[in-house]
């Protein structure tokens, strides 16, 4: 088990320049993954403090899968790898942003990101058109 500080108060836990992620009651922290190139947005995941400390090590994407209860490495089994360009936290470290290259596509459909869908007063569309990938 991986032991980051703990979170501080208020201000000083916003301009610290410790990593001092501040976990969920489950242990977990939101982990969004971003093309490094486009900036496209291809998932949102979640980490848990060894996940977070595997990824920063190897700079291979690390995850917690919420419904196996388990460390999965992005690509381990599909080859669609997130090499780990740059990690960047959000203000409080409840949210951590991956700039990632990735290969193959990011979503477990295939698709090059999960976001492929838009959602309007009609309910919702596919991205990029009926084909979109």
């Amino acid at each position: 088990m991986t032991d980051f500080a703990p979170p501080l108060n208020g201000a000083a836990q916003d301009e610290t320049l410790e990593l001092r992620p501040k976990f969920d009651a489950a242990g977990l922290i939101a982990a969004i993954a971003q093309d490094a190139a486009t900036g496209d947005v291809l998932m949102l995941a979640w980490m848990n403090a060894d996940a977070l400390q595997q990824t920063l090590e190897t700079g291979r994407a690390t995850y917690w899968s919420r419904s196996r209860g388990e460390i999965w490495v992005k690509g381990e089994t599909s080859g669609h790898v997130q090499e780990v360009v740059e990690v960047r936290v959000d203000c409080d470290q409840d949210a951590v942003l991956l700039k990632v290259r990735q290969t193959g596509g990011a979503c477990h459909t295939g698709r090059t990101s999960c976001f492929y869908r838009i959602a309007g007063t009609g309910g919702l569309t596919l991205a990029g058109g009926p084909e979109a990938n």
